[in-house]
């Protein structure tokens, strides 16, 4: 899981400005190989984990912001970029956004977001602009304490990449002055006590598989019974970083259905008639 969803990568192979880059060898000097520098970035699954809640932030007002001020009753989705990016990072938060508004769940209501962002020079300004954008995708009524942008110092920001499994390598942009990041594409769902449930890899998420990590996260509190039905007959994936159909438990569910249903008719044949009274 080290190198998953590198995304960064390809398009730093494809961009001029990045080729100028050398570290131990030229950056896309090789279609075959990964640049030695990026090793240490990548992806660690860390199910079950715990996220230091204990971490704080300053929200996009620049307030200090307790990561456990966003966990309590509901599922919250995360995401860490950061905000000066021109690349992967509008493109995971638009895949968030999108993915968000097509689950049928309301924010606030049944879910909260958390994105924070792993440049430690990024501003309380530079967040309220991400945000904005964001809520502007995510569309409809979104309340104002439904989605928060977080920006941190470096120990913080160490602290809770690496409580995700989140790795990033810091690499100089195109003009050898901006800094820019190579890191995953990859947005995570976290149960209301603040441990890691689902990793979603990519850039584009799928609703069906957000509105069932989102459920689970929330120990079915969340949801309507379709949604639990659907859950039965879906296994996550954490390879795939997506749910998938269990075909056997589909044949269970088809198989219990085709039970009840034979024994109902069986019923309905035997059942003796009523005799009518004479009057």
């Amino acid at each position: 899981m080290r190198r998953l969803c590198l995304l960064l990568v390809a398009v730093s192979l494809v961009t001029p400005g990045f080729a100028q880059y050398s570290a131990d060898k030229p950056l896309g000097a090789s279609a075959q190989t990964t640049p030695a520098y990026l090793k240490n970035a990548g992806l660690d699954q860390r199910l079950g984990t715990q996220i230091p809640l204990n971490l704080h932030f300053r929200d996009s007002n620049g307030a200090d912001a307790p990561l456990g001020r966003y966990f309590a009753q509901k599922p919250v989705a995360i995401a860490l970029v950061y905000f000066k990016c021109a690349m992967l990072c509008p493109q995971v938060l638009h895949g968030l956004a999108n993915s968000l508004a097509q689950t049928g769940y309301a924010p606030s209501r049944d879910y909260d977001v958390v994105v924070a962002s792993i440049d430690p020079s990024d501003t309380p300004a530079d967040a309220a602009t991400a945000q904005q954008k964001f809520v502007a995708q995510l569309g409809g009524n979104v309340p104002a304490g439904s989605v928060h942008f977080l920006t941190g110092a470096q120990p913080e920001i160490t602290a809770l990449a690496n409580s995700i499994g989140f790795h990033y390598v810091r690499v100089p942009g195109p003009d050898g002055k901006m800094t820019q990041f190579a890191h995953s594409s990859v947005i995570m769902v976290a149960t209301p006590e603040g441990k890691l449930s689902k990793y979603l890899t990519g850039v584009e998420y799928q609703p069906r598989d957000l509105r069932l990590a989102l459920l689970e996260a929330s120990d079915h509190r969340i949801g309507s019974p379709s949604d639990l039905i659907l859950l039965y007959c879906c296994n996550y994936s954490p390879g795939e970083g997506r749910y998938t159909v269990s075909v056997l438990r589909v044949l269970g569910l088809a198989g219990m259905a085709s039970v009840f249903g034979l024994a109902a008719m069986l019923y309905m044949l035997t059942r003796k008639p009523k005799m009518k009274t004479a009057v």
